[in-house]
């Protein structure tokens, strides 16, 4: 590390002022690392050491200047990252070793792609990128963590540390990208007439089931929105047993609702007048993010409309390059959400574990180009741009 530059590890990102965080992230950062997204995790005692996120924030600073920093948290379990490791878990407790804590780079329970170091504007950043990867693999050797993670970084921040002598992993989400879609009849233009038939029947369920969906947004949210989006949070959670820890507390959605008003929307499913279901999303001008989802009634094709349709239309609609609904799915490929590439780094201390990991990661990327391969058969899309339009 250079030898004017000052490590720094604050152990909660209100340490440093938000203007000074957020001017690293810069002005169309991803939400889920901006100061507020971090700061309503941990504030509201969602993402704390009692919930297993010990904050660890990597922050380098030349006198009072801060210049470079990494989001980061010491981990004492594996849930909420959606980069799974349970089984490199199993395997160190098969070898005596202790696997928690670890070190963990990103934001919590974030599953998008995000810089994953900040760099202030005018800097020379690969120096920077540097001192903090060096940062992280020291502070978690000294503070006794079995290893050192970094999730969801850009794809060129992954190659970097794929240099440096992390284990590179590849994994896939689906994504719905717009190529330049005119309107909705261009999307659906893109399947065959099977599928497209299809699509029509789930969207329309809702209207026929007298069920009105909407995106509330903006200076229509309050806090009546938040306690919703939580309580369909919950009801997720509650649905899906053993998995479906609840991680996130009301005292977040309350939070980033009211610091994040220009980010956060509230898909909203009425029915008879009532508020049935719901999905909590994150918008910037550019793409849409689906976080969480919920419903306190059932009806057929719902969820496909609440989470992916009408949000896909609306994306269409205001000129949204790409919604990213979130980790896993499988069932968004035959609605036209394309396989994506997501990254993760890892460098594990015990060599024979490292070792193991490596083998593993290496038998697993052999799996991945014939995925992707089923996964775009699946999703059948067309090429685009089409010859005209399909209205059949």
């Amino acid at each position: 590390m250079a030898a004017d530059l000052r490590l720094r590890i604050l152990e909660s990102i209100t340490d440093v002022p938000a203007s000074a965080w957020d001017a690293l992230a810069g002005p169309e950062a991803p939400p889920f690392i901006r100061h507020a997204w971090l700061s309503a995790m941990e504030e509201s005692g969602s993402a704390r050491l009692e919930t297993g996120w010990e904050p660890q924030h990597l922050t380098l600073w030349r006198g009072k200047h801060l210049v470079a920093a990494s989001p980061a948290y010491r981990k004492h379990h594996s849930m909420g990252e959606y980069i799974y490791d349970f089984s490199w878990a199993s395997a160190a407790e098969r070898l005596g070793i202790e696997y928690y804590p670890k070190l963990v780079v990103g934001a919590p329970l974030s599953p998008a792609t995000s810089p994953r170091f900040l760099i202030a504007a005018g800097e020379d950043a690969a120096p920077l990128r540097l001192a903090l990867i060096q940062a992280a693999i020291e502070s978690a050797r000294e503070g006794g963590c079995s290893s050192v993670h970094f999730l969801y970084p850009r794809e060129d921040e992954a190659d970097l540390l794929e240099e440096q002598g992390l284990a590179r992993r590849i994994t896939l989400q689906f994504h719905w990208k717009n190529p330049g879609y005119r309107g909705y009849d261009d999307y659906l233009a893109r399947f065959d007439s099977k599928r497209r038939s299809q699509i029509k029947r789930e969207r329309g369920a809702a209207a026929n089931q007298g069920i009105v969906i909407r995106t509330v947004r903006g200076q229509e949210l309050g806090l009546e929105h938040a306690r919703r989006a939580y309580g369909f949070y919950e009801a997720t959670c509650a649905s899906r047993g053993p998995w479906g820890q609840v991680q996130l507390n009301q005292d977040f959605f309350v939070r980033a609702f009211r610091s994040l008003p220009e980010t956060v929307e509230l898909v909203q499913a009425e029915h008879k007048g009532k508020v049935i279901a719901g999905a909590f999303n994150l918008a910037t001008p550019e793409r849409l993010y689906g976080r969480y989802w919920g419903c306190h009634e059932e009806h057929p094709f719902l969820h496909f409309h609440v989470c992916l349709y009408h949000s896909v239309d609306e994306c269409i609609q205001t000129g949204r390059k790409v919604f990213e609904p979130g980790a896993g799915g499988e069932h968004k490929i035959s609605r036209g959400f394309e396989p994506t590439a997501v990254h993760s780094a890892h460098l594990l201390f015990d060599p024979t574990l490292d070792k193991a990991v490596r083998d593993f990661l290496r038998r697993e990327h052999a799996h991945l180009r014939p995925a992707v391969e089923q996964a775009e058969q699946l999703a059948g899309l067309k090429p685009w741009p089409l010859q005209g339009r399909a209205t059949g």
